[in-house]
């Protein structure tokens, strides 16, 4: 006859009574109340009866012990009550304060565990209280503390969850450490849990501390460059707010600079010192100079290799060198640009050459040219005004050579409302130029070019997203002759109209196709993601070159389905198009981002 053990079988019955606690002491380590089950040594496994949702919380944390079904009775009876108490401590990091436990395991048996949690508490009231500057008198402060308290997080009714009140708790404070408050601290928690009706008051406390200014700039870690590099990117003002974002920012900028492998912007956040606290810069500098070397494959240009050179000091003043020459099956191209350090209003400031080769569609050109821009980029604005002087040489297959001089300004003004630059969802991009040629003004031909382009992104459904797009580029002059070909337009490829080689869309000339005075080309597709890296595309473009705008009514045809991949560069496009005009399929291979 079997005789069972008093003290194999543990009950922990419901239990009403009023807990209360500070926040930092929550139901004494709440979150560690057990190791993660080890992968070696010998153990037995649970069988846990419980609601789905807390299983797999369980089975994660809940450790028997090793060798638990063979200790000896005493042992075993502390086994099982350790399983029982790491259960009710897992049960309420996730608001169940009054479940009913019951463990089981004779010996040899493997343990069992059984629950019932009981009812989840919920939050019942909130109070916010605050102390320090923003406790003062004043309308500023009076809004700010409003859009405090609306932006707690964890209100009345919701669950209660040991993470969600630290969470609550660390986001309301960030959102004070956020701006002018830099020694912002939660002064006192509590969680006064009432098992009974199965409810949790929360009470906080929060310092604000006093309102903080900035001093100027301490750089440290300079050695090659001059301090005046670092004045020149900052927009940081010796009075100002103390702004958490603005320090950010100011990192940011100087991080994706070549100057400097790494930085580090921040403050004193000394309470007894807040006014004009000097901004510390921290940085470690970069390698001056790097080669590299790349290679790949488009289906407009066929394989490339390239190699490139920068220098980030030129002239021991921060002017950088950015250099390069590029092979491919059109071609090759070698440039070298100056890039200056921004000035005071955000002006970024260039000045290059640059010398080119193409063999297309029965047209070789050869052009050199010199140029400088002025560029600026101000939120979702960015300006760019150039200034290029070009010398092109022209042959087209079963025609004459020619020559063209040119020296072109030109303005461009784009405006990108995107939810992510690289892998845009949802928003739009416009982006139009103008420029022109004067014979007056070192050029062969007076001209004036526009161009216009938007884009637009739509979410459908959970994963999926509509894209539209449309160009539209005009040139006002008697004839194309005497503007060089990069100013022209042409069509085909990815990018423009799929199905039709890369510029193969132009104006007839002898043997080859040229660029026309007049462009136009629209695009929509569709996107399905199957997962979070691969979809499926599907898409329809027209579009056409001319010389003619009567000739643009009967604009080629593409369409076709491809396959999308979400690479670190962004969304990498393979497409099968099929060309109308042309009846023919070609693939397209190409990168999906945000002109």
């Amino acid at each position: 006859m079997r005789v069972e053990s008093p003290f194999a079988r543990i009950i922990e019955s419901p239990v009403v009574q009023s807990i209360r606690m500070g926040g930092a002491a929550l139901l004494v380590c709440l979150l560690c109340v057990a190791p993660a089950r080890a992968q070696t040594g010998t153990r037995l496994a649970l069988d846990i009866e419980a609601p789905a949702e807390l299983r797999a919380l369980l089975d994660r944390h809940l450790d028997p012990g090793a060798s638990a079904g063979e200790a000896d009775a005493a042992e075993r009876v502390r086994l099982l009550r350790s399983l029982r108490k790491q259960s009710a401590d897992l049960l309420a990091t996730e608001g169940y304060f009054t479940p009913v436990i019951e463990v089981t395991g004779d010996k040899g048996e493997r343990p069992r565990v059984k629950i019932d949690p009981g009812p989840r508490a919920t939050v019942r009231s909130v109070e916010l209280s605050f102390a320090g500057d923003i406790s003062q008198a004043g309308e500023a402060r009076a809004a700010r503390l409003a859009g405090l308290r609306a932006a707690w997080p964890l209100g009345e009714g919701q669950p209660f969850r040991q993470q969600a009140w630290d969470a609550a708790k660390q986001a309301l404070l960030q959102r004070l450490l956020a701006e002018d408050y830099a020694a912002a601290r939660i002064d006192d928690s509590r969680a006064e849990v009432d098992p009974a009706s199965a409810a949790v008051a929360l009470r906080v406390v929060y310092d604000s501390g006093p309102a903080f200014t900035l001093g100027a700039l301490e750089v440290q870690g300079l050695e090659r460059y001059d301090r005046a590099l670092i004045d020149r990117y900052s927009k940081l003002k010796p009075g100002e707010r103390y702004n958490q974002e603005r320090l950010l920012e100011l990192q940011r900028t100087l991080q994706n600079t070549p100057y400097f492998s790494s930085v580090l912007v921040d403050i004193d956040n000394d309470p007894a010192n807040p006014s004009a606290v000097p901004v510390r810069v921290r940085v470690a500098e970069a390698r001056r100079m790097r080669l590299s070397f790349s290679g790949g494959y488009s289906s407009n240009n066929g394989p490339r290799a390239e190699v490139s050179y920068r220098h980030a000091n030129i002239l021991d003043r921060g002017w950088q060198l950015s250099s390069g020459f590029r092979v491919d099956r059109l071609g090759h191209l070698g440039f070298a640009d100056i890039h200056l350090p921004p000035t005071g209003k955000d002006y970024r400031d260039s000045f290059g050459v640059l010398s080119e080769t193409s063999d297309n569609q029965g047209l070789k050109t050869s052009r050199n040219g010199i140029g400088a821009v002025r560029s600026r980029t101000r939120g979702k604005i960015e300006t760019r005004l150039s200034l290029n002087f070009e010398r092109e040489k022209r042959s087209v297959d079963g025609g004459e050579d020619t020559r063209i001089d040119a020296l072109v300004l030109n303005y461009a003004w784009t405006w990108r409302d995107v939810d992510n630059p690289v892998d845009p969802r949802r928003g739009r991009v416009f982006h139009a130029q103008l420029g022109g040629a004067s014979k007056l003004l070192a050029s062969d031909q007076n001209f004036l070019r526009g161009l216009v382009r938007a884009q637009k992104y739509w979410p459908v459904f959970e994963r999926d997203m509509l894209t539209a797009r449309a160009e539209l580029g005009w040139i006002g002059a008697r004839s194309r002759a005497g503007i060089p070909e990069g100013y022209l337009f042409r069509a085909g490829g990815a990018q423009s109209v799929r199905g039709y080689s890369y510029q193969g869309l132009g104006v007839r000339e002898n043997d080859a196709i040229v660029g026309g005075r007049y462009m136009t080309a629209a695009s929509l597709e569709y996107v399905r993601w199957f997962s979070a890296d691969w979809g499926g595309a599907a898409f329809f473009d027209v579009g056409d070159a001319t010389d003619k705008l009567g000739d643009l009514s009967n604009p080629a045809r593409g369409l076709g389905i491809g396959a999308r991949w979400r690479s670190p560069a962004g969304p990498l496009a393979f497409d099968l198009a099929y060309g109308q005009r042309e009846r023919k399929l070609r693939p397209v291979f190409s990168i999906a981002i945000a002109f």
